[in-house]
């Protein structure tokens, strides 16, 4: 009988601390299962803080802070030019500042300065009607857009505005050409200057038409120099023995005459076969100007020839 007292206490006490141990979670890996045998699985905090088996009865009320906790500092401001505007001391009513300079302007010619700057400034000086120009070796807009009128007048290509060298040539020839030689009449005289590669007009002695550049006979075929008269014009006359067409022609000495130029007439390495190449403005002047029986002044050699 005391045998039975024992064991129902024993059995008892095993029940309660059974029931004791549901309160805790238990490791779902200890279920032979895998599936926890139906009960609840542990909380992600619990896990981490192993508070699952503390009761709510014992969990302990953390105190609220009377204090917030410091906030973290926030950066230093930057100065800012409206902040830095602020602190300074506004000026009297009186004050005017004042407007800072506007910067002056880097002039720079339209065109390049060319090797033979200041002697065609010099030239172009002498010949005139192209313009103001200034004679000191530096490039300026005037002297640029005179030069280039000067090109343009004379088919200097490129018209550019740089004083190379064929247009020093070209300036040279025409500034130096003495229109006195011409041996003229009372009419009107067509005079070359062989030399110089040049021709104008006169009438009597008066200068109707400014020397301009022609090109006359190459080595071979100079043109040879005297006194003649025209004798026969077309204002477009085929050559035979060249077969081309020569514009404004005004024959003066056998198969020799005046015409409008077919090829380059700056083209130095080569030259007519004895007549006088014309640029087409000349030509046409030329033409107007002329007839049969007028005077043909040619003096000098063209040099090569």
């Amino acid at each position: 009988m005391r045998h039975t007292g024992i064991t129902i206490r024993i059995a008892a006490l095993a029940v309660v601390t059974l029931v004791g141990a549901g309160g805790c979670a238990l490791d779902p890996q200890a279920d032979p299962g895998g599936t926890g045998g139906g009960l609840a699985p542990v909380g992600k905090a619990e896990q981490v803080t192993g508070a699952s088996g503390v009761s709510p009865a014992d969990q302990r009320t953390r105190p609220t802070p009377s204090v917030a906790p410091p906030a973290e500092p926030a950066a230093p401001r930057k100065a800012t030019a409206a902040s830095a505007t602020r602190t300074r001391t506004p000026p009297t009513p009186t004050q005017k500042r004042r407007a800072p300079a506007a910067p002056q302007p880097v002039t720079k010619t339209r065109c390049d300065q060319g090797e033979y700057q200041r002697e065609v400034e010099g030239y172009l000086a002498r010949l005139g009607g192209f313009g103001t120009v200034t004679v000191d070796g530096r490039q300026t807009d005037a002297d640029c857009a005179a030069i280039k009128k000067f090109q343009l007048r004379y088919d200097i290509r490129p018209a550019a505005g740089r004083a190379g060298p064929l247009t020093y040539d070209v300036a040279k020839r025409l500034a130096t050409t003495d229109t006195s030689r011409c041996d003229t009449g009372t009419g009107i005289t067509f005079c070359v200057d062989l030399t110089r590669q040049t021709t104008w007009v006169m009438k009597g002695s008066t200068v109707v038409a400014r020397p301009t550049v022609t090109r006359t006979g190459m080595a071979g075929f100079a043109t040879p120099a005297g006194t003649y008269k025209i004798n026969f014009r077309n204002i477009k006359e085929w050559s035979d023995p060249y077969d081309v067409w020569l514009p404004y022609w005004q024959r003066f000495n056998g198969g020799i005459g005046f015409h409008e130029t077919t090829t380059y007439l700056h083209n130095g390495a080569i030259g007519s076969h004895g007549c006088v190449n014309l640029l087409h403005a000349d030509a046409v002047r030329w033409w107007e100007l002329g007839a049969v029986g007028s005077r043909v002044v040619l003096v000098g050699r063209r040099p090569g020839t």
